[in-house]
């Protein structure tokens, strides 16, 4: 049986255990609510709180600042704040709206009820104005899947084998990081000892409720959202730790970059392919294309991962849920044909995704001033 536990509705009220995993109801989240963002001035210092915003157009040109909007909208009529624990306290983050015990779908209230006078309303917000952040600042965890055959067979026929028949019924996953979770545009860098780094074009979910033994054909129920994930990994690490059995570790833990924002699932539902959505995915290194595929090509559906995932333990509102690797999505399986090496400080990595836009992230020399002993990029 499903289990979601304390989906937030829209107006501040719980649902039950035994109500929540009812399908959603189209409308809100597919004309209001499409791309979420933490989003700050392009020049501020680091440090800068991020503020959370929605874009206001199909092309993300104008952004919707939240708290600006709900203070408005709590000054307009203040019986929002007695009648809704959204308009209650500040919104500040994606990270506190869900520790908050509400989920994704629940700001849509915010932007229905929101009516900007103009573009030189306080709330509204340039997008050349803004650098966005992370679309989830501190996930509780990272779960990163191997769901695609095509690049699992590469890897396995690269080291003389094949594919464990095991792969074939079970959705395989690993822990990533969460400590060294990254947005667009912050730099990456190879980790010490490495000399091979490399992207991996992914999808990512973001969970927004709590959950225990979900059931496959309904688990997507507890996602809020999808986003570019690039599984950064430094193979010669990678290569090293996988003879003994253990891992990956070091050779996968030193930088996750998402975004550029969160894509509600309604936005997608036109993209629907059987239990995947038919939506091309792309890798470009210095602009020269490197990886092509598709996410309908997935042995496994993101329902699948979150039913393995949540087998006998509790997923908790933002933890991340990454598909793995889409075939041909990493210099691993495609540099002798394209780039002919690994990534070099210089070069820069844009992975995009059909309607979840692009994630470019540059790449640098590990920095000498002690930034890589626990300082990412903020």
């Amino acid at each position: 049986m499903i289990e979601l536990l304390a989906l937030e509705s829209g107006h501040g009220g719980r649902h039950s255990a035994t109500t929540a995993g009812l399908p959603r109801t189209p409308g809100r989240l597919d004309s209001n609510l499409v791309k979420i963002a933490h989003v700050r001035e392009r020049n501020a210092p680091a440090g800068t709180p991020w503020r959370l915003a929605v874009a206001r157009d199909a092309g993300a040109g104008r952004w919707l600042d939240l708290e600006e909007a709900r203070q408005g909208l709590v000054v307009e009529d203040p019986h929002r704040a007695h009648n809704s624990a959204l308009f209650r306290q500040p919104v500040t983050t994606l990270d506190d709206h869900l520790a908050r015990g509400m989920r994704v779908e629940a700001l849509a209230e915010i932007v229905e009820g929101y009516a900007a006078a103009d573009d030189d309303d306080e709330a509204i917000l340039p997008v050349t104005d803004l650098r966005f952040g992370p679309p989830i600042l501190q996930p509780p965890s990272l779960r990163d899947f191997y769901a695609f055959e095509r690049h699992v067979k590469t890897i396995w026929q690269r080291r003389g084998a094949t594919v464990p028949e095991a792969w074939y019924r079970l959705p395989i996953f690993y822990f990533g990081n969460v400590s060294e979770v990254r947005g667009p545009g912050d730099p990456v860098w190879a980790p010490r000892g490495s000399e091979e780094l490399d992207y991996e074009l992914e999808v990512g979910a973001l969970v927004d409720t709590p959950a225990i033994d979900l059931e496959p054909d309904r688990a997507d129920e507890a996602i809020g959202g999808y986003l570019i994930l690039n599984d950064w990994s430094a193979r010669d690490l990678q290569r090293d730790e996988t003879t003994v059995r253990l891992g990956p570790a070091k050779g996968k833990d030193f930088a996750t970059t998402i975004g550029p924002w969160l894509v509600t699932p309604g936005e997608l539902a036109d993209a629907r392919a059987g239990e995947a959505y038919a939506l091309q995915m792309t890798a470009h290194v210095n602009g020269l294309e490197t990886s092509h595929g598709a996410w309908s090509s997935a042995q496994f559906s993101f329902g699948e991962m979150l039913a393995r995932a949540s087998a006998d333990v509790h997923l908790r509102a933002g933890d991340l849920i990454g598909s793995g690797t889409v075939g041909s999505g990493c210099l691993l399986e495609v540099k002798d044909e394209v780039l002919k090496r690994y990534l070099q400080p210089g070069d820069t990595v844009t992975l995009a995704i059909e309607r979840l836009g692009t994630l470019t992230t540059p790449i640098v020399d590990r920095p000498s001033d002690g930034t890589e002993h626990g300082s990412r990029p903020s």
